[in-house]
């Protein structure tokens, strides 16, 4: 069975790597680091296909070290307490490197069984993950480490990598021609994934049909269907879908409609319909709030004829929401009116409610004043009457604060009249 081509072009020096200029170019720390002796316990985050497993063997290959090689999917508690009882041997001497991917998937106690000896630096651990390690990696692991983040790789670098990729080919099939346009349009649509990048490429060769003149040529038709749909990068479970959601949020509270319809469009396209209509309704409430109330039923009424509807007609509906909430006035008030009430709930201050809004009529025989006192606002002019409604401890706290927007603003100066004209 032959080695797949992202193997043989695997690069065997970090000279030859593509991208990570922020962590192995010239100057960047994890280069400084990698060139030393002393090599650190290290956790590389990122995507797949970025270059976090192929910079991991190449430093732990420069270290001088015994390297061991685990793979989280696969590896057992006894795969880890073999390696820790071969420390021992003549050429563990000088310490074992633990090359250990997708870390992610060990349990607690498997990467408690390597604390002690990553602690006492008879185990150096170089770790790789997809997943924030800040959520799946053992505390006591991630502070005895330094994580470092592997990031997509630019369209421009990944042509770099499939040059290099082609002229492999070339070894081997002598003659093989690329039609203009065809690495960098697989370059742009791999998502910044090297190694699905480099399978694409290897399989419009592996389908391409010889000409006349025997030679094969790849074509730009054959790449615009290797790559169909392939730059999308999603993982319902994983960071990619909080981030498209958190960037879903964040583009309709800055106001900014074209983002907030592309990251609509992201998730829809991964065929995720029921987390864009959470947030939605989320966001109608949070952002935009009482700036425009009729938000909510509106967005409401687009959820519902999006679960309706289904995908992908779905679409219409949200993108209307999208568009709407996006243009409409914004205001927290009420969500940051609530936080506040809940920070001082939170830290103890409370109280008993006020005897007047008690539901009780009646007083035990231990109370000095008997009777609620309760006054029913709607017996008062403007259907208000000042009262005590806070607990004792929390008279006269605000926890809302009228937002800066027409619709609050009305409200304020109506019930500053009232509640003036009730004073007076």
């Amino acid at each position: 069975m032959s080695t797949p081509l992202a193997d043989r072009v695997r690069p065997r020096s970090l000279e030859e790597m593509v991208g990570q200029e922020h962590l192995l170019g010239e100057g960047a720390l994890l280069r400084r680091v990698a060139r030393g002796k002393n090599i650190p316990n290290m956790i590389f985050y990122g995507p797949s296909g970025v270059g976090k497993t192929t910079a991991a063997r190449i430093i732990a290959a420069a270290a001088g070290k015994k390297l061991e090689r685990l793979n989280g999917t696969t590896a057992s508690t006894g795969d880890i307490k073999a390696i820790i009882a071969g420390r021992d041997g003549f050429d563990a001497l000088d310490g074992v490197l633990l090359y250990l991917d997708e870390i992610q998937y060990l349990n607690k106690k498997q990467q408690q069984t390597l604390l002690e000896f990553i602690e006492d630096g008879s185990i150096t651990l170089i770790a790789s993950t997809t997943e924030n390690p800040y959520f799946y990696v053992y505390n006591a692991i991630l502070s005895r480490s330094t994580v470092f983040e592997f990031k997509p790789v630019s369209a421009g670098e990944i042509e770099k990598g499939l040059r290099r990729a082609l002229e492999i080919l070339r070894e081997e099939d002598p003659g093989v021609e690329a039609e203009e346009g065809v690495l960098p349009h697989i370059a742009a649509g791999c998502g910044g994934d090297v190694r699905k990048a480099i399978n694409a490429l290897e399989l419009i060769w592996l389908g391409a049909a010889p000409r006349e003149d025997g030679k094969k040529l790849l074509t730009l038709e054959d790449a615009k269907a290797a790559s169909q749909r392939s730059a999308m990068r999603y993982d319902r479970e994983g960071d990619e879908h909080y981030d498209l959601l958190s960037a879903l949020q964040k583009s309709i509270r800055g106001s900014d409609p074209d983002a907030g319809l592309h990251y609509l469009g992201r998730l829809l396209e991964a065929g995720d319909l029921l987390s864009p209509c959470r947030r939605l309704l989320v966001i109608a409430a949070e952002d935009v709030g009482l700036a425009y109330p009729l938000a909510m039923a509106v967005v409401k009424a687009c959820v519902d004829s999006a679960l309706q509807l289904g995908l992908p007609e779905a679409q219409i509906p949200l993108a209307e929401a999208v568009v709407l909430m996006a243009t409409a006035p914004k205001s927290n008030s009420a969500n940051a009116g609530i936080e506040a009430a809940m920070a001082d709930i939170r830290a103890g201050k409370a109280g008993p409610v006020p005897r007047c809004l008690q539901n009780k009529h009646f007083d035990g025989a231990d109370a000095k004043v008997r009777g609620q006192f309760y006054r029913y606002p709607h017996d008062f002019p403007g259907h208000w009457v000042a009262q005590q409604y806070l607990p004792d401890a929390l008279v006269g706290t605000t926890y809302y604060r009228w937002g800066e927007n027409k619709t609050e603003q009305a409200a304020r100066a109506y019930w500053e009249a009232v509640k003036g004209a009730g004073k007076s």
